[in-house]
């Protein structure tokens, strides 16, 4: 009787063990390695609570590591070129949230901004994430998963400055006339339910790539480029902390992820687009190094 009930104690403090693990929140380190200040934002999604922070700011070369609960989903990017005014107003001129301070507390990214998107615990206890261009592109970015346990673990992200390259009829200027400063999506700019995959292009089989989204991604190939494009821009993994680098240096992003032999099929960055949005990069950062990071 002993001798069950001991079996009996060790399986119970298996059990609560093993729903420990599972429970155990993720980390995200959040790194800028960006030329000048990015204020990061983060939304929760649907039924998820907001986190103690929703935005804040991180200057050039900084980091900043937070605990996410196991179960979250939701969003984050970067927004560029805010100010506080003397009105006490804060606001970006991209991405920005529409909360009118550091913190977004719910409001979501207005567009164009590149997306980290995270469903953390889904489907088998996978983590599901991405990076999306499917509302247009303000900033490089990377997502690299760390530990996982499970799952292909790769890196995605969009590593190429399309600012300077971006098509010219979905270029955001700065007021002053300065460089492009974010390139839209087709949808937002045209307002075609063929681009938006809306009205008679709501499913995969009527909406497909435009040349505006093949542009996003011929440069990024990992990333969703449009709504349907879920097949090579979803990446799964179990039990893993993220880094999620904005501006991350492309070549130094291969040869790492070289060395961690990173099992996604599609290479992360397209170097032909490299060479090209470095022909632009004068144009997109003049702008940038005249910004107010305070």
């Amino acid at each position: 009787m002993d001798h069950h009930r001991l079996l009996s104690v060790a399986f119970l403090s298996f059990l609560s063990l093993s729903f420990i693990s599972e429970s155990e929140p993720a980390t995200f380190k959040i790194v800028n390695k960006c030329r000048r200040t990015v204020w990061p934002g983060l939304l929760s999604g649907a039924n998820t609570p907001q986190l103690p922070t929703t935005g804040f700011e991180l200057r050039s070369g900084k980091s900043r590591t937070i605990t996410i609960p196991k179960s979250w989903s939701g969003r984050i990017w970067g927004r560029t070129l805010c100010a506080q005014y003397s009105n006490q107003t804060f606001s970006c001129i991209t991405g920005d949230c529409g909360s009118g301070k550091l913190e977004c507390a719910g409001g979501g990214a207005a567009p164009p901004a590149t997306l980290a998107e995270f469903t953390l615990n889904g489907a088998g206890g996978l983590d599901f994430y991405d990076v999306s261009l499917v509302d247009g592109y303000n900033l490089p970015m990377l997502v690299l998963p760390k530990g996982g346990k499970g799952g292909g673990c790769g890196a995605t992200g969009c590593l190429v400055d399309l600012n300077g390259a971006c098509p010219r009829e979905l270029r955001v200027a700065r007021g002053n006339g300065g460089g492009s400063v974010a390139c839209r999506s087709a949808c937002e700019a045209f307002a075609d339910p063929r681009y938006c995959c809306s009205e008679a292009y709501a499913t995969p089989d009527t909406c497909s790539p435009s040349v505006y989204s093949e542009f996003f991604k011929h440069a990024c190939p990992r990333s969703y480029s449009y709504a349907y494009d879920d097949k090579t821009s979803t990446y799964t993994c179990a039990s893993a902390d993220y880094d999620i680098i904005f501006c991350p240096p492309p070549y130094t992003s291969q040869k790492l992820l070289g060395s961690r032999k990173d099992g996604a099929s599609l290479p992360l960055v397209n170097k032909t687009m490299m060479y090209i949005a470095s022909r632009h990069s004068n144009s997109a950062t003049a702008s940038d190094s005249s910004a107010n990071s305070s």
